[in-house]
């Protein structure tokens, strides 16, 4: 960077500090500024001020001001071009913080997580790839599965719903079309369904401890081949599905796979009749797909000591349920939720604390870095399912053509790795 350069960048950061603290009104010494790209909705916001952060004792007020990503990045990227900064507190998904860089957030270690029960995967997430706590995992969501119980007799012998097999799972579904007459699993392979995240965040993680790089493998090949064994087993009506929770409460399917919000309404309305559990594992592990936000607190944070404070409050069990209640996000440690939450509140919880607090969790990011590649990205995974699948055309001919796809994609939007893949310097690879 020549002598210009930087001179022109501090100064525009300098305008850019000045203006964005002109933009906060009421904001005093003592307050502590909460940057966040979550709960942005007014509704959302005004919910985190009144009900969640009122009730911090710190040292003063806390100003929770949700932001876009990209005024986001640019208000800290000032801070940290000047040294000076007035944020003390950020929250973000695990994607944003990836762009600030490791060297510009301080270590939490020191927090004591022990008796918190955040899991060991999602505490990982937030080391990304250090020996430091960069940042703190705060709140969750995520995909699970779904069982009518009338499905529970048909479990094979021995078989853990908590900690179900991909082998157990295809069991179990022989078991209740042969009882039933009819495939009794669903999977939303609609036109609005999610059934990429199903393979991007569940399959390959379990299957090859990765979801980009291990893409065409050998271990990719078993996976498609175990997937098959389960679509025998799956309702033919699947790539119709677009909401589980629809086939759930009809009867259609018995067994289902989908986001915790598109199975809300059948344990609502119907809470006697479901249970949520873990999603279940192959080889590699548990894998599962956490939409993960946490709080950090940026080196330039005027006081390191309040910010600290605001973090331990906000993973403190009455507080995590109060952030349940005004984002519907759950909570990343262990709680004993209010009886009078929704069914689909306690039900979801469980099933996602026990997701990613079992021992073989292997949890697959949402993708990073993409831009507006996201949609192609997406893509491949489906196409990729609808060839084998749907037209029943050779796994290994189908992973070698839309590996290529996936590569150019990847180079294109040079979008290193993310978990379960290692970092990488550079696109990551397609092996």
């Amino acid at each position: 960077m020549t002598r210009m350069t930087k001179s022109v960048l501090l100064a525009s950061a300098a305008a850019f500090l000045s203006t964005g603290l002109a933009a906060t009104p009421g904001l005093a010494q003592e307050e502590i500024l909460f940057w966040s790209t979550q709960a942005r909705p007014v509704e959302e916001a005004q919910a985190m001020r009144d009900d969640v952060l009122a009730a911090f004792d710190g040292a003063g007020a806390v100003n929770y001001q949700p932001q876009d990503p990209g005024p986001f990045l640019t208000r800290l990227e000032a801070e940290f071009a000047t040294d000076t900064g007035t944020i003390g507190l950020i929250g973000a998904l695990h994607g944003d913080f990836t762009a600030l860089g490791n060297d510009n957030l301080v270590d939490l270690s020191s927090i004591d997580t022990a008796s918190l029960g955040i899991s060991d995967a999602l505490l990982e997430l937030g080391r990304m790839g250090s020996d430091e706590q960069l940042y703190m995992p705060w709140m969750q969501a995520t995909y699970i599965m779904a069982a009518n119980r009338e499905a529970l007799p048909y479990l094979p012998d021995g078989a853990d719903i908590n900690a179900l097999t991909y082998d157990q799972l295809i069991a179990w579904g022989q078991a209740m079309e042969e009882a039933t007459g009819s495939p009794k699993i669903g999977i939303p392979a609609g036109p609005s369904g999610l059934i990429h995240r199903f393979f991007q965040g569940y399959l390959y993680p379990s299957f090859t401890d990765s979801m980009v790089t291990e893409f065409r493998s050998a271990e990719a090949e078993s996976m498609w081949e175990t997937f098959l064994d389960l679509w025998a087993v799956t309702s033919p009506a699947s790539p119709n599905y677009n909401f589980m929770q629809e086939q759930l409460l009809t009867g259609e399917v018995w067994v289902a796979f989908d986001h915790t919000a598109r199975l809300a309404e059948a344990f609502n309305e119907r809470p006697e009749d479901f249970v949520a559990f873990p999603a279940p594992a192959g080889p590699t592990g548990r894998g599962f797909m956490p939409v993960l936000a946490g709080v950090a607190i940026p080196r330039t944070a005027p006081d390191q000591t309040v910010s600290m404070d605001l973090t331990e409050f906000l993973l403190e069990p009455n507080t995590q349920i109060a952030t349940l209640r005004a984002t519907n996000f759950f909570p990343v440690v262990d709680v004993e939720l209010p009886a009078q939450m929704p069914a689909s509140v306690r039900a979801s919880s469980a099933a996602i604390a026990a997701q990613s607090g079992s021992p073989d969790a292997n949890p697959g990011l949402l993708p990073v870095g993409l831009g507006d590649l996201g949609g192609q990205f997406n893509q491949v995974y489906v196409d990729t399912f609808q060839r084998i699948a749907l037209a029943g055309q050779d796994i290994r001919t189908v992973l070698d053509d839309q590996a290529d796809t996936l590569r150019s994609i990847m180079d294109e939007a040079g979008a290193p790795c993310w978990a379960p893949d290692p970092p990488s310097d550079g696109p990551c690879p397609v092996n």
